[in-house]
Parts: structure tokens; sequence; C-alpha cells
């Protein structure tokens, strides 16, 4: 069995390199970030162009119809360069439509996501910071077929350029009784803000719904029946994290081995002595290792229900190890460059960055491995 990336996916690989090498080098990004929006509309509508931000959508409503493990490849890239789009937050609200999105709903909402004439983002978070869809607390109030909200969601992923927001809710009285509806983002009721970040290439922010009325054409699937659903995204949304962990974290490898190779010290490249070579290969073996779960969790979620529950396993493997290994490639590579490495000069500081968002982005390592050893049956 070849367990490698076919010659198109390669070649996909390539060409997004290449794509980024010319637009987006690290100089550009750190003038991308300090724009209001925080990323580039223009480079952003030519990923749309090329097919790459609907690369996993269907193709009946404008995507290229690939698999998530084809996404992958791009994901490693984009986050090799700390790209700042709203990239994963337009794919995970997608695939929430077209999982339970009736064909009106998707051929209303995906095709402008697909192209990037739209921005999406999913609405999680609350006050408790909590994934489990027991702990929701935003409540639906039903109003004939509509629904009423009224509360608060935290730490939405590019809420400040989004054009819709997929928002779970609680809509009855099981733990399990929460729905998805799809809110524009002139909705009356609804007003977004900025929170502050560390890392600008990520930026998030919060929804205030006051009164919001969502009608039952906003609803995606049958209310009260989307628990299982929030799960798979959770799973989603862990899994495309720790991709772009895996192309963040070798980048900063290789960073760190080249200024090892550069710098001198009593006369000596650093990258001679043990004390640096051990923890470069120490970071190596942890990308490697990474890399592998999240090719596996990314297997695992194209095939669908029939791997589901190796897909929820996979995907907190995956980001349990990548959290907490790429922490450590973040802080280790600033310690490695020394004191320069905490200046904004250097670039290893956006690395670690990034690390500090990526960890706690759908679920940091504890509570990947307490899922982990819930479905283990501990």
């Amino acid at each position: 069995m070849n367990f490698g990336f076919t010659e198109e996916q390669e070649l996909l690989r390539a060409e997004v390199r290449k794509f980024l090498d010319q637009n987006a080098p690290l100089e550009e990004v750190r003038k991308i970030v300090e724009t209001p929006e925080g990323f580039d509309r223009h480079l952003w509508n030519r990923m749309g162009e090329l097919g790459w931000i609907g690369l996993a959508m269907p193709e009946a409503h404008g995507g290229v119809g690939l698999d998530f493990v084809t996404l992958v490849v791009l994901l490693e890239e984009t986050g090799r360069s700390l790209f700042p789009s709203p990239l994963l937050s337009t794919v995970i609200a997608a695939h929430a439509i077209q999982s339970l999105g009736d064909e009106a709903q998707q051929a209303r909402w995906l095709p402008g996501l697909a192209d990037g004439r739209a921005i999406g983002s999913l609405a999680l978070l609350e006050d408790n910071d909590s994934l489990d869809p027991a702990d929701m607390a935003l409540r639906g109030k039903a109003d004939g077929d509509d629904w009423i909200l009224s509360g608060s969601k935290r730490i939405v992923p590019d809420a400040g350029v989004a054009d819709c927001f997929v928002v779970a809710f609680r809509s009855g009285s099981s733990p399990d009784a929460i729905s998805l509806a799809v809110v524009d983002k002139d909705s009356v009721g609804l007003s977004v803000s900025d929170h502050p970040v560390m890392d600008l290439t990520k930026r998030s922010g919060q929804l205030q719904l006051a009164e919001l009325r969502v009608k039952s054409d906003a609803i995606l699937g049958e209310a009260g029946a989307a628990a299982d659903a929030v799960r798979s995204l959770v799973d989603l949304g862990a899994t495309l994290v720790a991709a772009e962990a895996v192309g963040a974290a070798e980048a900063a490898l290789e960073i760190t081995t080249r200024f090892a190779k550069e710098r001198e010290q009593f006369d000596s490249k650093i990258g001679r002595f043990q004390g640096v070579k051990h923890p470069l290969a120490e970071m190596y073996v942890d990308v490697e290792s990474f890399r592998s779960l999240v090719y596996y969790a990314a297997w695992c979620l194209d095939q669908g229900a029939s791997e589901a529950p190796a897909a929820s396993r996979a995907a907190s493997q995956a980001k349990a190890y990548a959290a907490e290994a790429f922490a450590r490639i973040g802080i280790d590579g600033v310690q490695l460059h020394g004191g320069v490495g905490y200046t904004d000069e250097y670039d290893i500081q956006l690395y670690l960055k990034r690390s500090k968002w990526a960890r706690p982005a759908f679920g940091d390592s504890d509570y990947h491995y307490d899922r982990l050893a819930a479905q283990g049956g501990l």
C-alpha cells in the first residue's frame, strides 16, 4: 500500500509553496497583519480563483470536491508561512453547512464560501470555555418556527471579517439538545467586536446576540439534533489546526537549524554543541510524529461514518500531541536563538506566538487526553 501523497497532491504543494513564497513571505506577512482586517483581500480572492478555499467543498456548489487529506497539503504550507487568512474558519463553517444543510441551504451559502466572496466562521465557545455540547449555555427561545437568541459567543475565529456565522445554541432541556443556525453578520440583534490577540495572524472576536431572530430556514438539520455534528466539527477543527501546526513547527525547526549553523560562540558554530544538536533532533522527532497522526486523522475524516469513532480518536491524538509539541518547539526555538530570539527582528518569535494560538484552539492537550480516556472507558 502506498502511504505517500499522489502526484497531483505534490503538484498542489509545489504551487501553493510558490504562491506563498512570491506573495506572502514573512516580511509581507508582518505588513499584512498590521492592516485593520489582518489579511490581504487580493490574495484571498486569488486563492478563491485557484480553487483552494473550496478545495474540500462539493463541486455542485462551486467547490473542487477533493478530500481532507488534500486540504492538509494546503494547510501545511499556509502554516509554514504563517499565512494570515480566514481559510480555516471558512472551511469549517462550510463543512457544517455541507454536513447538515438541505439542498436549498447549501445552494444559498456554499458557493460564496467556496470562491471566497463570503467568509464564514463557527461560533461555539462561551464564557465557560467548554467545547462539550452539554456545557453550552446560549439558549434559544422558540417563537413559532423561529428561534430567538440572546447571549454571547467568545473567541470566534475571524469574527471581525466574517460574513456569516454558524452558531451553536441550546434548544431543549436535554444535554444534547443542540442546534446549529447560520446567522448573517448584518442580522438585527447581532454585534461583533474583536478580541486583543497575541498572534496577529489569527484574529478572533466575540458575538453579542440580543433578541436575535433566527428563521427556520437558517436552522441546519433538525432542531435539537446537532450535538453529534458539533463533536464532529471539533474533530475537524482539531485536525486542521494540527495540520497547520505541522508546517509551522517544521518552519520553526528550519529557522532554528539555520541559525545554529550560522551563529558562532567561542569561535565555533553553536550547531556543533550537543546542547544545541539534541534539542533540534527532539524537535524533528516531534514534528514527524504528530505529522503522521494528522495524516491518519484526515484520512479517517475522509472515510465518513464508517470511520467516525476512529476519526474522533485520531483527531484527539493528533491535536493533543501537536498542542504540546508545537508549544515546546516554539519555546526551544526562541531559547536556542538566545536573547535575540525574543526580539521583533527575528522571525522565530512569530512561530512561538502561533504555537500559543494553536495550543487551545479546538481543545488543548488536557481536553483531548481526557476525551481519549473517556472514549477508552476510563
